[in-house]
């Protein structure tokens, strides 16, 4: 997979910038900025060229044949958001503390589009498994992507102390389509 994520990122013109960490072959890893399905590609990508084969959340309703065995085999879980995610997410978190080759891959703007509201669901996931998140990136303008040793967070229990974090690792990241990325988040308790 390492080959294949190279020459993925070499046919997009993108160049990975990261230093490695065993710790991220067991962490939450969020990607951001998430304003295209390109970042998908090339962030799965830069992690395989690092070794890394994560887990992501993708919606029940896509696990249709064929489609289902391929996402399957990239990784995917399939989450049924109708339900109450709590037996879910506990389920996850399990998965996380107890193998140690599983780490869980999370955009946590949840959506492509613009948004205000960034989901706090990686941060608890890693709160409660005692596991790190790692933050990647996809820079457009300067054709980079990567997840860097440097960009671990422990969390702390304070989510708007952790979030200033987040915001200031993304601040200077260039988006595909930039109108549709924002660090802001309401879900901040002031």
């Amino acid at each position: 997979m390492k080959l294949i994520g190279r020459i993925i990122l070499k046919i997009g013109g993108f160049h990975l910038q990261s230093n490695f960490s065993e710790e991220m072959k067991n962490a939450v890893i969020i990607e951001a900025p998430h304003t295209s399905m390109w970042d998908f590609v090339l962030g799965r990508a830069g992690l395989w060229a690092l070794g890394i084969h994560c887990h992501f959340l993708i919606k029940k309703e896509l696990f249709f044949f064929p489609l289902g065995i391929i996402l399957k085999a990239l990784g995917a879980i399939p989450v049924n958001r109708g339900k109450d995610g709590k037996g879910f997410y506990d389920d996850i978190i399990t998965e996380l503390k107890n193998k140690k080759n599983f780490s869980l891959i999370i955009t946590p703007e949840g959506t492509r589009k613009l948004t205000n509201n960034w989901k706090k669901g990686y941060y608890y996931i890693a709160q409660k498994a005692d596991k790190p998140i790692f933050m990647a990136w996809i820079d457009y303008k300067y054709k980079t992507c990567g997840v860097n040793k440097e960009s671990k967070i422990i969390p702390t229990g304070d989510y708007n102390k952790d979030f200033i974090l987040v915001q200031n690792f993304y601040k200077n990241i260039n988006a595909k389509y930039p109108e549709r990325f924002n660090l802001t988040s309401q879900n901040q308790i002031v």
